[in-house]
């Protein structure tokens, strides 16, 4: 079973291919597999941060399945 990458993990390593990339030190063969994983890394953030967005919505529908706004602050 492959084990489930973190939201924190996964944007780690995107900004890990952007230094890496904005070095200037790779060869243009790494700078591409670099960049390969960048876009992957990218992709895997939007795809966790969609999920926690849907449960959060999940979370604040009313009874009649209407969204309805809360203050960051509880209040």
């Amino acid at each position: 079973m492959a084990k489930k990458e973190s939201f924190e993990i996964v944007l780690r390593e995107l900004e890990e291919a952007v230094a890496r990339l904005e070095s200037g030190e790779l060869s243009l063969e790494e700078s591409l597999t670099c960049f390969e994983r960048g876009v992957k890394s990218a992709a895997s953030c939007q795809k966790l941060l969609k999920a926690v967005e849907f449960r959060v919505e999940q979370l604040l529908k009313d009874q009649d399945g209407k969204l309805h706004e809360e203050p960051l602050d509880g209040g």
